[in-house]
């Protein structure tokens, strides 16, 4: 039989009985409180003894009245109209009109590519 930790090494049928007792009360403890978060998870109050120091409940959820929601929500609406009037009074630059390039323009970069371009060509022959 393999040797576990903190047991001692002679191992008689009585010290057997007694920690298969043990690991069985332990088994059904886990048994009880797997079963408790099942129903707490399903919505329904815990089956059986709910008295236990280690099961761990939830709280129940907090509820805001009809009026206290209006309230908020009141004051929101208020902070975004004064956030939205604020904006308006900040006078709107206009935009710049987008910028086109004339034909004298196009024609003298043109002419400076192909400049550009004959050189490089002429440096490569070389």
């Amino acid at each position: 039989m393999p040797e576990c930790e903190g047991m001692p090494s002679t191992l008689t049928p009585e010290i057997i009985d007694a920690v298969i007792d043990g690991f069985e009360a332990q088994k059904r403890r886990i048994d009880e409180q797997i079963a408790a978060l099942r129903s707490i998870r399903a919505g329904a109050s815990p089956a059986g003894d709910t008295s236990a120091p280690d099961i761990v409940t939830a709280r129940p959820r907090r509820k805001m009245s009809a009026a206290g929601r209006k309230a908020i929500a009141e004051a929101q609406r208020k902070r975004w109209a004064a956030k939205k009037s604020v904006a308006s009074l900040q006078p709107t630059k206009a935009a710049k009109p987008k910028r086109k390039l004339s034909a004298a323009g196009r024609a003298n970069i043109v002419a400076a590519l192909k400049k550009r371009w004959a050189a490089k060509k002429a440096r490569a022959k070389k």
